[in-house]
């Protein structure tokens, strides 16, 4: 067997728990984005508004952020994270049993809030438990959670739930599955030791201008990221006129596109001949210049059915598939033990764009149309990617 495949191996029971551990937990968090049409539909929520309870979920995302980061750093991935699922089981249950928008966005904050467990904890998981050769697709790998929790929101709730007569089962069923989890997870996952408590040492990170310059980044792509989640299967369904269900599918495709996305630009990073840093962050600068161009196009007038589907895939594959690597950049240019608070703060940027540009998307397609929010879409990507290629030239 030879050395890689030998780290590859020792290395596939964590990954493979951290991983599962992140399906869960984005299946909860997502519940929310995939189901945007049903609850426009079921609790007459307007677009604009629900815009605004995605940002209330970013919000409580972001406040919970460095207080987690400074937690897995202090205490180690172990216990946050089967908290996290825990709160992730309430929050998204409370987001099922709403009857308008206030417990909605009430609801919302909680799941955002409980959702902050994920990065920092999961990117020490990867950042202890893996060699750094292997790093690249390992983030890749466990950033598939991510996209294959969403697909799996979708179908739960867009799909299943309303085929039985219940438009809130799925918002339960993933509650249900994430306590269950909680469980599993806390019986099979051992974790790295604890660190030490401290604050996170902001000024440090300011001082690296590669990482505030890979973070500004992360506030266009993470504003592009969160709003192409959110009214996807909106879209789909008003301008696209397919059915819910179909929608449903298609937000599922998306996700399984974005899976994809992060594994292959993983390996794509890893295979290059340059240090991690570098090879990563050119990798996701191309990644991200074919994302701008494909939200362009579903901006085109008159485009069939079929290929604004396809489009839909490219999406997913670039815009949501960009997570991987950034994570594997942002934690090439830190110390192991500033991973928390360093992955917080990358997060922080991502969730920061997202506070605006849902509440801009919706309000844009209310008033104008959804093609002038997918041309805003593209230019706000277009400024992340910019920075990406400034990051390039610094490693």
């Amino acid at each position: 067997m030879s050395d890689e495949r030998a780290s590859l191996w020792s290395a596939l029971r964590p990954l493979s728990l951290v991983t599962g551990w992140q399906v869960v937990a984005s299946t909860c968090f997502y519940a929310l984005f995939a189901g945007t049409a049903l609850l426009h539909e079921s609790l007459g929520v307007s677009r604009f508004h629900l815009g605004l309870v995605v940002t209330a979920a970013t919000l409580g995302y972001t406040v919970a952020l460095f207080p987690v980061g400074a937690a897995v750093d202090g205490a180690g991935e172990r216990p946050v994270m089967v908290a996290g699922l825990l709160a992730l089981a309430g929050s998204v249950v409370a987001v099922g049993l709403a009857d308008g928008v206030g417990l909605l966005a009430l609801g919302a904050v909680a799941l955002g809030g409980a959702y902050a467990t994920a990065m920092p904890a999961t990117n020490r998981a990867i950042v202890t438990g893996v060699p750094a050769a292997l790093r690249g697709r390992a983030m890749g790998i466990k950033q598939v959670g991510v996209t294959a929790g969403s697909g799996l929101a979708a179908l739960l709730v867009v799909s299943f739930a309303p085929s039985v007569g219940a438009w809130n089962l799925g918002f339960l069923l993933a509650g249900g599955l994430a306590a269950v989890a909680a469980a599993v997870f806390a019986l099979l996952y051992r974790g790295s030791p604890a660190g030490a408590w401290r604050l996170p040492d902001l000024r440090a990170l300011g001082r690296n201008r590669t990482y505030v310059t890979l973070t500004g980044g992360g506030f266009f792509l993470g504003a592009a990221l969160f709003t192409t989640v959110a009214y996807t299967t909106l879209f789909l369904t008003e301008a696209v006129e397919v059915s819910v269900a179909v929608a449903g599918l298609g937000f599922a495709a998306m996700q399984a596109t974005g899976s994809a996305g992060r594994v292959v630009a993983g390996w794509l990073a890893d295979r290059r001949d340059a240090p991690e840093a570098r090879a990563t962050a050119t990798v996701l600068t191309w990644q991200a210049a074919l994302g701008v161009v494909l939200l362009a196009a579903l901006a085109l007038p008159g485009l069939p059915r079929p290929v604004v589907l396809v489009v839909v895939g490219g999406v997913g594959a670039t815009v949501l598939g960009f997570t991987g690597l950034y994570y594997a950049c942002m934690t090439a240019l830190v110390p192991p033990e500033e991973v928390g608070a360093a992955t917080a703060g990358g997060q922080t940027a991502l969730n920061a764009g997202a506070l605006l540009a849902p509440p801009a998307f919706g309000w844009l397609a209310d008033t104008a149309s959804y093609r002038t929010g997918w041309l805003l879409l593209a230019g706000v990507a277009l400024a992340g990617t910019a920075s990406l290629a400034l990051v390039v030239r610094r490693t």
